[in-house]
């Protein structure tokens, strides 16, 4: 656990997340380092199934700190987002108030005097004590810090963008009824987006900008390698090879990270040492997941297998 330590460098930070199963690239290490010591956000963006997610996971894990996830979708709101009232609670203590209500206002000698007992027990319903924290006011009330994940910013409105820049910026929310409530030790906070919309300017700016994109052949080996140890080095080579000759083709949803490491479990499931034509016909709805996009590397496979096996493509 080193959720107390700061990460002494980039080299550090790259073990670290190696240790929990997360092989980075230098360029994801520095980013992880320099939000560190910077105090900001990181905006990870890039197609979905690169790592963005599992970056946060895989952090968290290192540091020994809670991760806090922030789901994003479209009409997320402050009660969902930061903190809404217990009603129910609220409404309790609203009965609780009518039947004492001449133990409370006993002694009141005026109107003036009663109104201000009944006010300074109405207070009482906008307490701390009657806030639900959700994910956002959550991470920041964390008395050892945590790692707050807002996935899959894109998905939100523009709305919601707005709702995390006193978040993003000073790391403290305001609510009207009890004031400014500041992070007793601040989160690491990892934004991610699929690039379904623009983010806005002040969002940005207030951001480190980390792109993951498909990693390249000796990388993606080393995932490989870290998710699934039992493909052997020779069916990894070729898998990939063969992953990187189909990212070149024409289709709607090309495979990612997600789909190697699945598609290396079936492997390795079926027993295969190495790629085979027949194999890949097999599993090849593993790695596509549009009938369409099938029916168009269908044809290439065996051209693919043999480079594959012949090459190992870029490797």
């Amino acid at each position: 656990m080193t959720a107390n330590l700061p990460m002494q460098s980039i080299e550090a930070v790259t073990a670290g997340l190696a240790s929990v199963g997360y092989i980075a690239s230098r360029q994801i290490a520095t980013a992880v380092y320099l939000a560190e010591k910077i105090e900001k956000p990181i905006l990870v963006e890039g197609p979905a199934g690169v790592g963005k997610t599992e970056l946060a996971k895989a952090l968290a894990s290192w540091r020994g700190l809670q991760m806090i996830r922030m789901q994003c979708y479209e009409g997320l709101d402050e009660a969902k987002a930061l903190y809404e009232w217990k009603y129910a609670k609220q409404l309790l203590y609203t009965q609780i108030l009518k039947d004492k209500l001449g133990e409370v206002l006993g002694g009141a000698q005026t109107l003036t005097d009663a109104l201000g007992r009944l006010h300074d027990f109405g207070d009482v319903f906008f307490s701390k004590e009657f806030v639900e924290p959700r994910p956002l006011l959550k991470a920041l009330e964390q008395p050892e810090g945590c790692v707050l994940l807002v996935d899959e910013i894109d998905k939100s409105d523009a709305e919601f963008e707005s709702l995390l820049l006193e978040i993003l910026s000073d790391y403290q929310v305001t609510i009207p009824e009890l004031g400014t409530i500041s992070a007793t030790v601040k989160p690491l906070v990892l934004l991610t987006s699929n690039g379904e919309r623009d983010l806005s300017d002040a969002l940005k700016r207030r951001c480190l900008h980390l792109h993951i994109g498909f990693p390249e052949q000796k990388l993606e080996e080393r995932i490989v390698e870290s998710r699934v140890p039992g493909a052997g080095e020779t069916l990894r080579r070729q898998m990939v090879g063969f992953i990187n000759q189909i990212r070149a083709l024409d289709l709607k949803k090309l495979p990612s990270v997600s789909e190697t490491i699945d598609w290396a479990r079936v492997l390795v499931l079926l027993q295969a040492s190495e790629l085979d034509h027949q194999t890949v016909k097999d599993t090849l709805n593993v790695l596509l997941k549009y009938e369409a996009d099938i029916e168009t590397a269908l044809p290439q496979v065996s051209g693919f297998v043999a480079k594959s096996g012949r090459e190992g493509v870029f490797g």
